[in-house]
């Protein structure tokens, strides 16, 4: 895989790539977004244990698929409020922080969830040879 940072735009400003270029051949999987719930029902509080939560979600479809954070292509990211931002951002760059390819990313602020208690949903596209 490649990362496309073209340098006649303004580099990204956090913890992403602009894009990332996937050989043919490779193996794609997409996660459904996934809420900071629990196996056991119980939702984190806050809008950095949540995030962490949906990543360590993320992971375990990604597990089955023999995939895991490194083989990330683009991560999408939603959360209810700017001031849920910092947080996402923590848990994402937390979950990325051993990775060297990075990602391609996007967050938005949405009016909300299902559930008034969920802050955070993330949803990441992966692929491997």
């Amino acid at each position: 895989m490649r990362v496309l940072e073209p340098t006649d735009i303004a580099p990204p400003f956090a913890r992403y790539a602009h894009g990332v270029e996937i050989p043919a051949g490779y193996r794609l999987v997409v996660t459904s977004g996934q809420l900071p719930l629990a196996a056991d029902g119980t939702i984190p509080e806050g809008a950095e244990a949540q995030a962490a939560l949906c990543f360590e979600n993320c992971a375990a479809i990604l597990a089955q698929a023999q995939m895991g954070a490194a083989d990330v292509i683009r991560i999408n990211a939603f959360v209810t409020g700017r001031e849920h931002m910092a947080g996402y951002m923590a848990a994402r760059d937390a979950w990325l922080s051993d990775i060297r390819r990075l990602p391609a990313s996007t967050l938005v602020i949405v009016s909300g969830f299902t559930r008034p208690e969920f802050f955070v949903e993330v949803e990441v596209t992966a692929a491997a040879p």
